[in-house]
């Protein structure tokens, strides 16, 4: 017989909550949860293990109930509508919140094409950028993304949904400045430093080689670790008042320029 959850104060259900409110449950408990059918999709094609499923009747479509199937959860558990409501971290949910574990990766296990275009992120902190740049890094086949002493857990509910689900597609691997320093070097990957010191515009250098491309924060920029590490300084033209654009858009217009001078080709399309 299916379980069914009505209370609020049910331990479970203040688990769910916990995982979505505290970087530190997630490491602790090693889950992450996962709301809406697209998503779930795509981490469950990704290889990620589903450890307990949340449903509520009432707010299942064909779609979720086909998600549903998919993730052949040997006793998935049902919900209230009320008890859903205070797991479902976003509006007009379609009725299914999934536990999962996360996937880890380093970077001696990225899979990379024969001129790999990564994006490096350095202290990235606010949640909808990174999701935001990981759904572009999709949109561009991007090889990977390295997040270099993240201030933001990459498995953040927003990360997830504002990324939709692209942090399940996607190589990510966080690691340390000086680990994603020597690794570039090692593979023979040149990076290209988006900084306002710098002197070349982004447009101007050849982004055809293996190239990663490396982003600091909005506030602060890169520190000098990478600009002293970094192959070539780059820079976007601002012919405003403003010295600087949002992050998630800059590695954007830099991103896009690197398929411009490729063709827009990627070898597994």
């Amino acid at each position: 017989m299916t379980e069914k959850i009505t209370s609020l104060q049910n331990s479970r259900i203040k688990q769910i909550v916990l995982l979505q409110q505290k970087s530190k449950e997630r490491i602790k408990q090693n889950l992450i949860v996962i709301e809406g059918c697209r998503e779930i999709r795509w981490a469950v094609e990704a290889g990620f293990k589903v450890r307990a499923v949340f449903y509520c009747p009432e707010l299942l479509n064909d779609e979720s109930r086909e998600v549903l199937e998919l993730i052949k959860a040997d006793s998935p558990t049902e919900v209230s509508r009320d008890v859903f409501a205070k797991i479902a971290y976003r509006e007009g949910s379609d009725g299914l919140v999934v536990l999962a574990t996360p996937k880890l990766m380093n970077l001696d296990s990225l899979v990379l094409s024969e001129k790999p275009l990564i994006i490096v992120l350095e202290a990235v902190e606010k949640p909808g950028n990174l999701g935001a740049i990981l759904r572009m890094a999709d949109a561009a086949m991007v090889d990977a993304i390295l997040i270099c002493d993240p201030l933001t857990d990459i498995y953040n509910p927003n990360v997830i949904r504002s990324s939709i689900g692209c942090v399940f597609t996607k190589q990510v691997v966080t690691c340390s400045t000086e680990e994603a320093i020597a690794w570039l070097r090692a593979m023979k990957i040149r990076s290209f430093a988006a900084a306002l010191t710098a002197k070349k515009f982004y447009h101007n250098v050849d982004l055809t080689v293996p190239s990663a491309i490396v982003m600091g924060t909005e506030a602060d920029g890169l520190t000098e670790k990478w600009l002293n590490a970094v192959d070539q300084g780059i820079i976007i033209p601002m012919l405003g008042k403003h010295d600087s654009l949002n992050v998630a858009m800059a590695t954007a217009i830099i991103t896009y320029e690197a398929l411009r001078q490729r063709g827009f080709y990627h070898p597994e399309l």
